[in-house]
């Protein structure tokens, strides 16, 4: 899978001078579902990227919100596209937006401005769980951000949904008022390995929406000890549940850096799939990103 074009579907570029990330900047605490993330906290661009994925057949990637201050989401945008003209890097942009927020439309005409611009992602990731939980609130049981997220039919605009399996159930049926915006499901839905059953509930749910996909990627978040075999009963469940065709391989760099190389990521998600055909291999490795992004990348 080395020489096999690789569409990377979640990638993260930052600037710390240039735009400001209050996850990034210390003081850095270790109590949170992730970790202590100083050591990824330093400037980050497809030069580091390069360096990174040095080993594999990088044909693009999708940039996905790096989590600036919400007032720096359309400058991130901004600064991206600066990105595209210097690297050629990202092929795509997925940016932030609250989708609760009055002013929305003006948040998602700017953004659209850049031609590379594909979607919105807020984080909207709810546990009753302190420790796990990312919002103090279940964010999409609120009217206002159905009424936000619905917008994104207008512009033309994909969803990629980070949240938890016990979220998926309310959210497809809601999802299944909204079939025109694509939902991009990050990070495998984010299992828990003592939650396993609410997590395949929600997958299921989500699954049955046509307009649904996964990317597989950010173990290392919900399990930081994470190895082939612990991933691997996830991946296939995903994979029969999604089909070859709505699956999508991700590194999450530089944040999956916290708990493994590049390498290793790669390496154990290509030994899992190595027994799909060919086409199977290659539409998972990246033909469908570029297709679910619309890239146009001649893969």
């Amino acid at each position: 899978m080395r020489n096999t074009p690789f569409v990377d579907a979640h990638v993260h570029f930052w600037d710390l001078k240039a735009t400001e990330y209050p996850w990034l900047t210390p003081p850095f605490a270790s109590d949170g579902l992730m970790g202590s993330v100083e050591a990824i906290a330093s400037n980050y661009s497809p030069i580091e990227y390069a360096k990174d994925a040095r080993n594999w057949n990088i044909a693009g990637l999708v940039h996905i919100d790096a989590g600036a201050a919400p007032e720096y989401a359309t400058n991130e945008t901004r600064w991206l596209d600066g990105l595209i003209s210097q690297h050629n890097a990202p092929s795509g942009i997925i940016g932030f937006a609250n989708l609760m927020d009055p002013n929305l439309h003006a948040v998602l005409d700017a953004h659209s401005q850049s031609s590379a611009f594909r979607g919105i992602r807020q984080i909207v990731n709810y546990h009753p769980n302190p420790y796990r939980t990312y919002t103090p609130t279940d964010l999409t049981l609120n009217d206002a951000w159905k009424s936000g997220f619905a917008q994104l039919a207008k512009y033309g605009l994909s969803f990629d949904l980070q949240a938890f399996g016990s979220q998926f159930p309310a959210l497809s049926k809601f999802f299944a008022e909204h079939d025109a915006i694509p939902i991009m499901i990050n990070h495998a839905g984010m299992p828990f390995h003592d939650e396993y059953e609410d997590w395949q509930k929600g997958m299921k749910a989500l699954a049955s929406l046509p307009q649904c996909s996964v990317k597989i990627s950010g173990f290392g978040i919900t399990d930081h000890n994470w190895n082939k075999n612990s991933i691997h009963p996830y991946i296939t469940e995903l994979i029969d549940l999604f089909s070859p065709d709505r699956v999508m391989f991700a590194s999450d760099f530089p944040t999956d850096k916290l708990y493994a190389d590049f390498d290793t990521c790669l390496s154990a998600y290509a030994e899992i799939i190595q027994g799909f055909s060919n086409d199977e291999k290659r539409n998972m490795w990246g033909r469908n990103a570029n297709k679910l992004y619309r890239l146009g990348l001649p893969i």
